[in-house]
């Protein structure tokens, strides 16, 4: 038919051109389909998951990646998500088989006729989109040609059900979550199946625009697009008219995670990573491996609170130091851009401010003598009074206007406490100066049970427990003492407390007059006693006697570096230097009976399907750890820092309530540094206090009073509902009872532990002059000089029946009647 009329040519056109363009998308189709990439990626997909760190019993400490992904399978996949999903972007997608022709066409009429805007895209080209189309790439008519013929591929080799589950896991949907599993983590705090439809609506309208309908940003056009994927939900029979109405009246709850983990050890977490990467570099960071730790919950969480509650009640004994800033609130409510943005203006001045280990920042609005109001970062207007004041105090009740610094406009920090009912909910705080740490163990196997490494991770990344090499001052000292017991030393020697000089070439540095804590001088005294009460004359002395060279060999057996602690006198009072990492290894060898445990925090890695890929083994003491001391030597040890415990330096820990805990105070000169290294059989802890750049804490924050009560509140936590263990007394040690005041044995007096080829002398001798050249004769000249014991064999008594033996003379055999001078254990733990 020959055309007659001019629409006859412009019908002749059209279908001239629909036909051309229908030949060239087939020729193109020819030639790129066979030329598309393979579905690896999509078969055997394996989607970039974070390291996430968890501790023993499950909980997450953190996790590290660039996306925040969750893996869901698709049986695990909410209905209403998979049913607000295909309403809003592909409603008929289980008919369809990758391109929607009759969408297609809809589309083309609806944007044509301006009846609405909308795509045709299908959630299967949405998939070949996601993973074959390069981010933020150029898009052409090419590129939605091979978009379309990959969604024909991906619907022949996949079955619909994998395709829908490809695209909830790797859709992306803002704040840097990819996946809903993860952004309902990331907005809402949740996991998908607690979302109610309301919530599980805004997730589902977000992969149209993430950013634009994010609900951080844009709440009203986020929760716009949650009523369209409700109406699309009821137009298209996924709901019933009541379900439609009751979702529109849930209220969303909007919670923003900034790093999602139940459990707070962030310096755990960073250990883990740091030891990841060293192996593995950035993959890490999409492995999807699950590193379980030795840290439990429970020990953490007292650890946390523990170091929390340590360094505000030495900010407590040394006064508030005033408000962090002034600011002007008549020039903030004033300002046209906290305006325009619909912002309270309070908030915006608190923006820069950040919170660090709860303590949030608060502007004062009200101040009187007995109350503070304040508005909170978070938008809380609260109220401060009675106890809640006590840090300040002082300064609220200042008569001098230039010192009343706590008024409307100063930026202050607030703490909320557990009794939330309580009008004393919340208290004045302030950012600490000082800093402190706890790191805690079992000495049985070194598995690290609870680490704090500072204050707060985001305020200082710089780990105190690994990284922080500090003088240990005295809590060096059980190792001198030990290394003398392998000398020949008793804690029953006696060893004069007397002043002391030693020139520059003795210290290695200056000449150098040391002193006691207290100044004084108690004169002879037993060794128990001298570690029981710190005296470090009778330290410096025995380390003389015993030679510093060897204690510096000794002290190795520990795990210390012998470059970190130089063969000088100084030595006895901890002026080497050691991290609490450290010193927890090597305490857990008394607590342990004398083998060295290496501690561990990593207890297994699981990758993304659960297989256990490594699993640490641990050396147990007296199953694959070496024995590095004598058990005796431990046993002796333990029983001397029991005592520091009854009746030293280190007291405060008696509220405990237990007899099985032992421990050493540290302080160094001049207050730098504080600590307490103390333990149970199942429980080794540091706690340690000091200023970054090192300088005095202050007059009188010794290890006792600053350290000691940090290592009390997190063990009474860690040993709650613990049985006591008492460490068996090995063979070859006796007890005798000896004299307090010389040291000689004294069947009236109070009973010792020796080893039994060291008893205690039958009659006082004079002191030796332990500080004279040539002299060995030392406490006792029949006592044979044992040097290096590490490894040698418990030794089995000889049997003899109970009883007296003659004392002829003063190398007689001891009394080795156990059951006599147990007896007398009683005057052992009260005596000094």
């Amino acid at each position: 038919m020959t055309p007659t009329k001019w629409w006859h040519y412009v019908l002749l056109a059209i279908i001239v051109s629909g036909l051309s363009i229908l030949a060239l998308v087939a020729i193109a189709a020819a030639i790129i389909y066979p030329s598309l990439p393979s579905l690896d990626a999509l078969t055997n997909y394996q989607p970039k998951l974070p390291l996430r760190v968890y501790s023993e019993d499950g909980y997450l400490i953190g996790e590290f990646g660039e996306e925040r992904r969750a893996f869901i399978d698709i049986s695990q996949v909410p209905q209403n998500l998979k049913d607000a999903v295909l309403a809003i972007e592909d409603r008929r997608f289980y008919q369809h088989g990758g391109i929607d022709t009759t969408g297609v066409l809809r589309a083309i009429k609806n944007n044509v006729t301006g009846k609405s805007h909308e795509g045709a895209s299908t959630i299967t080209m949405q998939v070949a989109k996601n993973f074959f189309t390069p981010p933020n790439g150029k898009r052409t008519f090419i590129t939605k040609i091979n978009e379309s013929l990959l969604a024909i591929k991906i619907e022949r080799t996949l079955t619909k059900d994998k395709i829908l589950e490809l695209y909830i896991n790797q859709i992306y949907l803002g704040q840097r979550s990819y996946g809903f599993a993860a952004a309902s983590q990331i907005y809402y705090g949740k996991t998908l199946d607690k979302l109610n439809l309301a919530e599980t609506a805004l997730l589902a309208g977000l992969p149209k625009a993430p950013s634009g309908y994010n609900p951080f940003i844009n709440p009203k056009r986020a929760i716009g697009r949650q009523q369209e994927v409700l109406r699309d939900m009821y137009r298209f029979g996924f709901l019933k008219e009541n379900e439609y109405q009751a979702a529109l009246k849930q209220p969303l709850r909007f919670k923003e995670v900034k790093r999602s983990r139940d459990l707070s050890a962030d310096y755990v977490a960073e250990i883990v990573r740091e030891t990841l990467y060293a192996q593995y570099q950035d993959e890490i960071y999409s492995s999807g491996l699950n590193v379980f730790t030795t840290i439990r919950r429970s020990n953490q969480e007292a650890a946390n609170n523990a170091v929390r509650e340590g360094i505000l009640n030495y900010d407590l004994r040394h006064g508030y130091r005033g408000p962090e800033a002034m600011l002007d609130l008549g020039s903030l409510q004033s300002d046209d851009d906290t305006a325009s943005n619909n912002k309270n203006p309070l908030d915006n001045a608190l923006d820069e401010f950040e919170t660090f280990n709860g303590f949030i920042p608060a502007i004062i609005t009200n101040a009187t003598p007995k109350s503070i109001q304040a508005h909170t970062k978070y938008g809380d207007d609260i109220v401060i009074s009675g106890k809640g004041l006590s840090f300040v105090e002082k300064m609220l009740a200042e008569k001098d206007p230039a010192k009343h610094l706590l008024k409307a406009g100063a930026v202050i920090r607030v703490l909320k406490t557990k009794d939330e009912k309580s009008a004393d909910a919340w208290r004045i705080v302030q950012l600490p100066q000082v800093e402190s740490a706890l790191v805690a163990l079992d000495p049985e196997n070194g598995a690290i049970r609870a680490l704090v490494g500072g204050f707060d991770f985001n305020r200082s990344k710089f780990n105190h427990i690994t990284q922080a090499w500090r003088q240990p001052g005295s809590s060096f000292k059980p190792f001198i003492y030990s290394a003398a017991l392998e000398k020949g030393y008793t804690p029953a020697t006696i060893v004069e407390d007397a002043p002391l000089t030693f020139s520059a070439s003795e210290t290695g540095n200056k000449a150098w007059s040391p002193k006691n804590y207290e100044d004084g001088f108690g004169g002879p005294i037993r060794l128990r006693q001298a570690l029981t009460k710190s005296v470090n004359m009778v330290a410096i002395r025995v380390l003389n006697d015993i030679d510093p060279i060897y204690a510096q060999s000794y002290i190795t057996r520990f795990g210390f570096a012998a470059k970190d602690h130089p063969p000088y006198l100084t030595m006895a009072l901890g002026a080497g230097s050691a991290t609490p990492w450290q010193m927890a290894s090597a305490y857990a060898v008394f607590a342990n009976g004398g083998y060295r445990v290496k501690p561990n925090l990593i207890a297994k890695i699981v990758d993304h399907n659960g297989k256990v890929i490594m699993t640490t083994k641990f050396d147990h003491a007296s199953n694959g750890a070496p024995r590095v001391i004598d058990a005796r030597n431990a046993f002796i040890m333990n029983s001397m820092m029991q005592s520091v415990v009854r009746n030293g330096t280190a007291t405060k820990a008696l509220k405990l309530g237990r007899s099985d805990i032992a421990g050493k105070t540290g302080t160094t000169n001049d207050h730098i540094d504080a600590w307490f290294a103390g333990y149970s059989p199942k429980q080794v802890a540091i706690a340690w206090i000091g200023f970054d750049k090192p300088r005095s804490l202050g007059k009188g924050e010794t290890g006792g009073g600053a350290a000691l009560p940090i290592w009390i509140k997190y063990m009474e936590t860690a040993l709650k509902g613990v049985p006591e263990v008492q460490m068996r007394m090995p063979d070859g040690v006796i007890a005798i009872n000896i004299d307090p005041s010389t040291g000689t044995r004294d069947e009236g007096g109070i009973m010792e532990y020796f080893y039994h080829e060291n008893p205690p002398p039958l009659v006082e001798s004079a002191l030796p002059p332990l500080l004279e050249d040539g002299d060995e004769s030392g406490f006792n000249p029949a006592a044979p000089s044992q040097p290096q014991r590490l490894l040698q064999p418990e030794i089995i008594l000889p049997s003899s029946p109970p009883g007296k033996h003659s004392q002829t003379g003063p190398n007689q055999p001891p009394n080795t009647d156990h059951t006599d001078a147990q007896g007398h254990a009683t005057k052992l733990l009260n005596s000094n």
